[in-house]
């Protein structure tokens, strides 16, 4: 399962690190990459992960927003 999150306040590459880095501690997550020019993270699952875990790994991770999350 491949998730888009759309978010707010990455701004360097450390941004992009630290997001990615909470996001793999989120059980069933096997990649992240985050991309701060685009303000997305691109999350490829095992299965299905719910919304809000993926939305409170983002906001865990530093003064970052998660503003939507979509199945791809």
């Amino acid at each position: 399962m491949k998730y888009i999150i759309e978010t707010e306040g990455l701004h360097c590459g450390h941004c992009d690190a630290s997001v990615e880095s909470a996001l793999l501690k989120v059980a069933g997550v096997t990649g992240a990459d985050s991309d701060h020019e685009a303000q997305t993270v691109e999350v490829e699952a095992d299965g299905n992960i719910s919304e809000d875990a993926l939305k409170a790994a983002v906001e865990s991770a530093g003064d970052f927003r998660a503003l939507s999350v979509t199945a791809a």
